[in-house]
Formats: structure tokens, sequence, C-alpha cells
């Protein structure tokens, strides 16, 4: 735990002046990622295990280095060749694959004691036909909190952690804002590739445009630096005070990249996603600004533009990074590495995942 001083909520009313509650000293705790060293019980440093990796997410060639070297995970081999599948200590199947028909789960007897691993970072909305696999896996790995093996999209880290540990040698230390960071001349944008008129975040544009300027980039918007990659994504939100972190669908701890890059960024992120109480698990509440948060749309807007003219107010939703880092895993690479070390720690024990649509739509 840690206290911050915040705001928890914000509401506006279109009739009476504005109300805001700041400096409040709330206690709250976050979920950081889990130092190695805490993670059950120790390992043999001769013990090693295979992980074959059954199907590549989305069809994309990752090329596997050691683990060890990479995030201090020792005592894993990786490999993407299925004739080591009678040997391998466990299998990794990520979900899309073999849930569209490209790939099929292993024909072969499953080897005694072997795992086969459940991976999927899509929400439940994006993720078919979870009833073809009640009782196949034995062990779940997803963004969820009670997966079996839990590796979120991002997380915030302690610095006095930054010493050692699996996260802290690729974290990247905040910084509370500048002036010129409270001054930014742009006001509000939105990076997004998949768009759907059905979405509630392009209905919740929609409504948002009608009252404030929003630069929207992406297939709907304005073209995107050439490289669009994550670093290049945070250097454009840098030009920004506010940024619309919208999940494509709203579900319990479903809180993507998005958020994780206005955080970087040095934005504040507007979020729209599971409700403000989950995210307050994975940052301080003063961190972001909830669309819940306002009975109206205009409201929000309101107060967004509010702050602009208020750098103070501003800086209550920027001053909590103090002593804290952010980690964003390597897709997919780190994630086998962090399954391979779940399975050193559970050898020789073996359950099986029963009810999976219930629990991943739970």
């Amino acid at each position: 735990c840690r206290t911050f001083g915040c705001a928890s909520q914000f509401h506006l009313s279109e009739q009476k002046n504005f109300l805001i509650v700041l400096g409040v000293q709330a206690t709250i705790c976050l979920l950081y990622l889990p130092d190695p060293s805490t993670l059950g019980p120790p390992v043999s440093e001769n013990s090693t295990v295979t992980l074959l990796i059954w199907t590549q997410p989305f069809g994309r060639y990752h090329e596997l280095s050691d683990c060890y070297t990479l995030y201090q995970i020792g005592g894993c081999m990786l490999t993407y060749d299925r004739r080591a599948y009678t040997q391998a200590d466990a299998v990794i199947i990520h979900h899309r694959e073999v849930a569209t028909g490209i790939a099929e789960l292993p024909h072969e007897r499953r080897p005694r004691a072997q795992k086969w691993i459940w991976m999927n970072y899509e929400s439940p909305t994006h993720t078919p036909r979870l009833w073809d696999f009640e009782g196949v896996f034995n062990l779940t790995m997803s963004y969820r909190t009670d997966s079996d093996i839990f590796l979120p999209y991002g997380q915030l880290i302690p610095r006095v952690r930054t010493a050692k540990g699996l996260q802290t040698r690729y974290a990247q230390p905040l910084q509370g804002p500048s002036r010129s960071d409270l001054l930014r001349s742009r006001l509000v944008a939105w990076v997004v590739s998949n768009w759907k008129e059905s979405h509630a975040r392009v209905t919740f544009y929609y409504q948002l445009r009608q009252y404030i300027q929003v630069d929207v980039f992406g297939r709907a918007g304005l073209p995107l630096p050439r490289d669009s990659g994550s670093g290049n994504i945070v250097r454009l939100v840098r030009q920004y005070l506010f940024y619309l972190a919208l999940e494509n669908s709203q579900h319990t701890d479903y809180i993507t990249e998005k958020l994780w890059n206005a955080v970087l960024a040095g934005a504040v992120p507007v979020v729209l996603g599971p409700s403000r109480k989950n995210y307050e698990r994975f940052l301080p509440p003063e961190a972001f600004i909830h669309v819940d948060d306002f009975p109206t749309v205009r409201g929000l807007a309101r107060y967004l533009l509010m702050l602009r003219r208020n750098p103070f107010l501003l800086r209550r939703h920027l001053d909590w990074k103090g002593g804290l880092s952010l980690h964003q895993p390597t897709f997919w690479l780190e994630h086998y590495c962090t399954a391979c070390r779940a399975v050193r720690r559970t050898r020789g024990r073996t359950s099986v995942v029963k009810r999976l649509t219930h629990w991943f739509h739970s």
C-alpha cells in the first residue's frame, strides 16, 4: 500500500459551479508485479523445463531468446519444434489460432504430467468458441489478475525494486510533470485502429467531439507516424494534455496498452473500460479520468477545458508518479518465459481448468 494525495471521483453539474475535491489523502493498494523471489518455493538450479510453443500468436514469428539473459528466469528451454512434444513439460497454446481453425490441438496422447497452457490477451467479446475447450487445459495465462499465470499489459513498480527482479530490468522510470507538460498546446488525442460503429467508444467519441476538439489518428482519422509502434505513439501523445484510452469492450481487468502509453507520454488518460474500482487496482485514482465520473459527456468536456486553463489542478493528475516505474511486457517472449517459470514452480502438480467459459466471462 502507499498513500496518494488524490480525489477519487470528479462530478460536474451543468447547472452548478464545478465542485472539485482535490488533495484528499487516500490509501490504496496497487497490483504490483510479483518479485520472482517471492513466487512460491525455491526451484533447483538444475531443474530445467521444456516449453513447446504450439501456435505463434496471430501467425507472427518471434525469435526465441534465452529467458535468463533477458528476464533472469533460469532453467527454461523454449522451442517451436513440435517434434519435442513428447518430451515437453508444457505446451503453450494461443487461443485465437485453435479457436478459428488455423491450428489444431495436439493429436498425440498427452504425456503424463505435461501441462497445457491456455494463453489469451483478447477480451471475452473477442474470444470465440471458449466452450470447445472446457476441461482441456491445465493452466490459464492472461491479463486477468485471477489467471493461473498473470501478466498484464502494464504495471507500476516501486523504484526501490529496480535493482533486481524480472520486470524491473525493462521498467521505465516515470517522471512528474514539467512546466512544458502542463502547457501543451494540443488538447485531446485518440489513436484507434479497430473502428466499429457498434463500439461504445465510438458512440462516446461522437458525443465528445460535439464539445471539444479531438484529434483522431488511425484508420478513421489522421495517418499515424510511419512506424506506428508503441514508441512512436508515445511520442505522438506527448504533444497532448489528454489521451482517450478507450477499450474496444468492457470487461474485468481488460486494461490494455492504451492506458499505459498515455501514462508514459505524460498525458492524462481518459478511460472507458471496466469500472473505476477496477482501474484503481492498477494505478492511483487521480492518475486517470473515468468517463463514468461524469453524469454527461458535456460535463466531462467542460472538466477537461477547465483543467487546461488551470495547470495547478491539472498537476494533481500527473504528480503521483514519484518513486514509480512502468513495466510493459514484451509480446510474446516475456510471456513464454513467465509461463516457463510457472511450470517450473508447479512441476509435479497437474490439475484441469474447469468452466473456462464461465470464468473468463465472469
